[in-house]
């Protein structure tokens, strides 16, 4: 199993828990590698990505994915295609053995102490790097109307960043 965190910032010698929202522990935070093409953006643009389960109904896949042969579709507003088209982001490796699962649906890990990360690595082709794993890369005035479908739909889901969306 692979773990990553994606940032903005190229040197980040160690990880240090935090707290977000309105936790009661500080975390550290990775995403497992299936999950990893959703975090292939600039930290906040917003973005919908969709997948089938065993539960999705077949009348859900003809909705989403009549027109197309793939299994996984990522979402971005038109008015963030040209950061992610020019932009690049850093992908840091961890060891799995430090972190256990957080939230399976979503692929996130988490450890409560401090993390050295194996690896660093800049990926410059961000659409590319997402449709090289076959993943449909779709590109919408407003992510609203998806949104809308997705959450009445069977499908799986990740909603990212959605508070900068054009709503």
């Amino acid at each position: 199993m692979k773990l990553y965190h994606f940032s903005d910032n190229p040197d980040i010698q160690r990880f240090e828990p935090r707290m977000i929202y309105e936790e009661t522990e500080a975390k550290v935070w990775a995403i497992d590698e299936f999950h990893a093409p959703h975090y292939f953006f600039p930290r906040e643009c917003p973005r919908v990505c969709v997948w089938p389960e065993e539960y999705t109904t077949e009348a859900d896949l003809n909705l989403f994915f009549c027109m197309s042969t793939t299994q996984r579709i990522i979402a971005i507003e038109s008015a963030w295609y040209d950061q992610v088209s020019n932009g690049h982001i850093y992908r840091y490796s961890f060891n799995p053995d430090d972190f256990v699962l957080h939230e399976p649906n979503a692929g996130y890990y988490i450890s409560s102490v401090s993390v050295v990360p194996s690896n660093v690595e800049r990926i410059d082709d961000l659409i590319g790097s997402i449709t090289d794993l076959g993943i449909e890369f779709r590109v919408t005035p407003s992510l609203k109307p998806l949104k809308d479908l997705v959450l009445k739909s069977s499908l799986n889901y990740s909603m990212i960043r959605l508070r900068n969306a054009v709503m």
